[in-house]
């Protein structure tokens, strides 16, 4: 089977990096989504094992449709057959750029006809009418440049809910963005376990679970359903042996350094909430704590963090402000390396230094920044740096 992975934007690279680590050395990005070559066992692993991945999809068909008919023409001559049953509860996803058929809402219905026709046809002799009360199936209807894509989504819920973040808090960072963004820094615990990594604006705790998660090798679907299963032509046992592989990689005794401060009481107490779902509520170190004061007396730590926006004029005064002492701050860690995600605009300024890297990521569908700056890198045994 032909596999799509849809990532976010800006993410591509690190969510490749990602698919070669777990064997998959054929991975071409196009148009947002990551395609590689798999079967049900990969479709398994890949909801099991990815972190920045939002969803592991089915290729289906391609075909060009400019055209209502032509559209239904071509899911018509899809064999759904082989993917649904007469009682499936179909659901269309879709999306169309730079193409006649621009409106989604009505090339979903024309596709969702034919699909039904197809399995009337096939299943029950011509049946136009289904109770749709069997297992969950979308159905992706992507349209760009008049070429449509037909995809079956194989994780139902996107792969950022993990399961452990229940309770709410104020603007939460997506865990699949939260796990690229830690694959985006120096923070690599395979290769030194105890260096400090550190978030002094940790909020619900996502930054820190994800990373110890990843210090841990916890797979990050580990303890959740996937829409998949519940498919008759989903073969059985296939999510048992990617949970068997997953539990084999992991590290429970890593030796671990992370902390996670916030100026809200009520923050660090649905953090720790959060970390003890997670199963990582040992290997954090939450603390009431002022970003502006922080200080870590280890060296060569990582800090990454997703400081508030401010979307009214005083707010973001007060975030100006904000990263302004931060910045003064994290000049008191000089061999540590900073990476913040803001929308704050002109942040360098108000930080107080220009970043050695940047790009640009979404957040909540919110342009933003993602800045990196470099600490002094420790000495070798000669003494070089």
């Amino acid at each position: 089977m032909k596999l799509l992975i849809p990532v976010a934007s800006g993410l591509e690279q690190i969510t490749k990096r990602q698919l070669f680590t777990l064997g998959y050395d054929k991975a071409p990005a196009d148009n947002g989504r990551i395609e590689v070559d798999g079967n049900w066992q990969d479709v398994a692993r890949l909801n099991v094992f990815l972190r920045s991945g939002e969803r592991v999809l089915i290729k289906l068909a391609t075909f060009h449709a400019t055209t209502f008919d032509e559209l239904y023409d071509g899911f018509y001559n899809i064999p759904w057959e082989n993917w649904l049953e007469i009682d499936s509860q179909i659901l269309m996803d879709g999306k169309s750029v730079l193409s006649v058929l621009a409106a989604v809402k009505a090339a979903g219905g024309v596709a969702k006809k034919a699909v039904i026709r197809r399995l009337g046809d096939k299943l029950k002799n011509g049946r136009k009418t289904f109770s749709e009360t069997g297992a969950r199936s979308v159905i992706g209807c992507s349209i760009f440049k008049d070429e449509v894509c037909v995809t079956l989504d194989t994780s139902g819920d996107g792969l950022h809910k993990r399961g452990y973040r229940t309770l709410a808090y104020s603007a939460p960072l997506k865990e699949t963005l939260a796990a690229g963004l830690i694959d985006g820094t120096f923070y690599n615990p395979e290769r030194d376990e105890e260096k400090p990594f550190a978030d002094p604006f940790c909020g619900s705790g996502t930054l820190a679970i994800e990373a110890a998660m990843k210090g841990m090798k916890i797979a990050p679907g580990l303890h959740r359903d996937f829409d998949f299963l519940h498919w008759s032509c989903a073969p059985k046992g296939v999510l048992e042996q990617a949970k068997t592989e997953a539990k084999d990689l992991e590290n429970r005794g890593a030796k671990l350094q992370i902390f996670a401060s916030d100026i809200n009481p009520k923050a660090i107490s649905i953090a720790k909430y959060h970390a003890q779902r997670a199963g990582v509520e040992n290997k954090i170190s939450f603390s009431v704590a002022d970003a502006r004061s922080f200080f870590c007396p280890q060296k060569y730590g990582v800090l990454l963090c997703n400081p508030p926006y401010g979307e009214r004029l005083s707010d973001e005064q007060e975030v100006q402000k904000l990263m302004t002492d931060f910045g003064k701050a994290f000049r008191a860690l000089p061999d540590w390396n900073a990476y913040v995600l803001t929308s704050l605009p002109d942040f360098e300024r108000y930080f107080g230094k220009r970043a050695d890297k940047k790009k640009k990521l979404f957040n909540a569908n919110l342009p933003c920044g993602f800045y990196s700056y470099f600490g002094k890198p420790p000495k070798d045994e000669h003494g070089k740096q």
